[in-house]
Parts: structure tokens; sequence; C-alpha cells
């Protein structure tokens, strides 16, 4: 039990587990005691970062004049959307004389999930928050610059503007 929950749990887990966390892993706690008292680091292992479905909220990283959108369906496949996918929602925050406005239904294209993505070469992406940018039904984009950082992902998906106007590419 206790290896299992050392491999599962980060050096951060550990120290917020506190006193429990030396009980695991020492020799004087019995397997019993660790196996029947509740854990922090279970809490903390079932926020698994999954696919942009329907009614997660994304942060708009462009100036649209949208400040955060409401997923209503992923245009593609059938657990939610990914890096570089094409998403409908609902605005929920506009900026007072933006390009849209609260309630309006627009597309957007994911550009930051928090969901790890794999790459080619063995490494891993993955951002800290959900983020989109907004698109016409064509794939123009609405807005004239993207802030933060967009994954180079989004090359094989054709979204070649979006990385033009990006202020850095991961």
């Amino acid at each position: 039990m206790a290896a299992f929950l050392r491999s599962k749990c980060s050096s951060v887990g550990r120290t917020l587990m506190g006193s429990l966390g030396n009980n695991l892993y020492g020799a004087t706690s019995s397997s019993v005691e660790a196996a029947t008292r509740p854990s922090h680091c279970d809490a903390m292992s079932q926020q698994i970062r999954t696919f942009i479905q329907m009614r997660t909220n994304l942060k708009v990283v462009d100036n649209s004049g949208a400040k955060r959108v409401m997923c209503i369906a992923a245009k593609r496949g059938k657990y939610g959307a990914r890096l570089g996918d094409t998403i409908i929602g609902s605005v929920k925050e506009a900026q007072p004389r933006g390009k849209v406005k609260k309630g309006d239904v627009v597309y957007g294209v994911v550009v930051r999930a928090a969901m790890k993505k794999g790459r080619s070469d063995g490494s891993e992406v993955q951002f800290d928050d959900n983020a989109i940018v907004l698109v016409n039904n064509k794939g123009e984009l609405i807005g004239t610059r993207v802030f933060g950082p967009v994954p180079h992902e989004l090359r094989k998906k054709k979204h070649l503007k979006i990385l033009a106007l990006a202020e850095h590419i991961v």
C-alpha cells in the first residue's frame, strides 16, 4: 500500500499529507492501519485531467472581447476535444466593447489543454489551464492577437495563423 501511494503521489502531495505521510513510509505503522486510514493523496490523484467536454469552462486568449467560454459541443471525437480541435461554445463573460457579446454562440480552437499530450520524441506537453482562440465558422480568427504560449501541434492541424500571431510557441 505504501509503495503504491509513494508511486502515485508527488513530493508536493507527500508534504501536504504531513504526519500521515511519515507514518505511511515509516516502519512503525502496520499495513492494516495504513489501509484503513483515509489518505489525502487519494483525493489528489482523483483530479485526473480529461478531455474538454460539454460544460467545460475555457479561458479565451485572444482580443476578440470574450473572457470565458463554456463548451457546448466538441466537433470531433466522442470523448471530447484535445489540442487543436474545434469546439462550439457559449460566451459566459465578455468585455464591454468587444467583437463578441455575452450569450453568443461561437467556434473556437483549443490552444491549451490541461490534459497531457504525448509527442513523438517521448516528451509530454501539459498546460495549467484550458484555453481557446475564437474563430468564425470558416476557421478565420476573430481576434488579431493571441496571448500566452501555444503548442506547435497546431501546425499539424493546419492552424498556421494562430501560430503566426502567438507570443510564444512551445
